[in-house]
């Protein structure tokens, strides 16, 4: 367990520890609101929703939601600012996946499998918490490695402006329920009196020591050594 346990130090003092760990309740009804009523606005950069609550008179009214990249910064706590960069050189991201211990083609698929296990567990957190899809949690996206390379050389990297990104894209496409604690998250912030119904609470996937277990099924060679942190 040693191996994991350093990595998990490593993401608590990182800035994408709320982001990871943060225990949000998540309502079903709330998230589903508030994606089916989401805009973008593109002269103030402002997405806008709503989430309903019943009123004095037990009558069901909206009542707004909204924020931009800056908020979505400060409610997830990720330390970055709008200067930083959303792209990272191939060249850098490729040569430190090699670091961690790929053992793939150069120019080939990224799986999780093929990295050395602090390094899979990394990025199955990575994964889990910050995708904006479904599924595919065995073959990372590139930003998704973006954002592993640049916290593992501790260079900046603008997470929020990413996340945010993808907020807006899903808005202009079919509105998926993507990133539920996060949009939580940013309703919290807003609006402390909805209704929480326990009924309503939406499952989520937690890291459990079953995870870990799978994760520790590969095995290495014998003239191979765990990779350290520092790197």
């Amino acid at each position: 367990m040693t191996p994991y346990k350093d990595m998990a130090k490593f993401l608590r003092e990182s800035r994408v520890n709320k982001a990871l760990t943060d225990r949000t309740i998540v309502y079903e009804s709330h998230v589903r609101m508030f994606w089916k009523s989401a805009r973008y606005d593109e002269s103030t950069k402002l997405i806008h929703s709503a989430v309903q609550k019943k009123d004095e008179n037990n009558k069901e009214v909206d009542i707004e939601v909204k924020f931009d990249v800056g908020d979505l910064r400060r409610v997830l706590d990720l330390g970055d600012n709008d200067n930083d960069p959303t792209i990272v050189p191939e060249r850098l991201c490729k040569g430190l996946w090699f670091r961690m211990g790929f053992t793939g083609h150069v120019n080939g698929k990224y799986l999780k499998f093929m990295f050395r296990r602090p390094y899979k567990f990394l990025i199955h957190c990575i994964v889990h918490a910050l995708s904006h899809r479904k599924g595919s949690y065995d073959e990372p996206s590139d930003y998704i490695m973006n954002i592993i390379t640049c916290l593992v050389l501790n260079r900046q990297y603008n997470i929020s402006q990413v996340l945010f990104d993808h907020m807006v894209d899903n808005i202009r496409g079919e509105k998926y329920i993507i990133y539920p604690r996060f949009i939580q998250m940013m309703i919290n912030d807003q609006v402390t009196d909805l209704p929480k119904d326990p009924a309503d609470v939406m499952n989520l996937r937690n890291m459990k020591s079953d995870t870990l277990s799978r994760l520790s099924q590969y095995k290495l060679k014998k003239d191979e050594t765990e990779p350290r942190l520092s790197i």
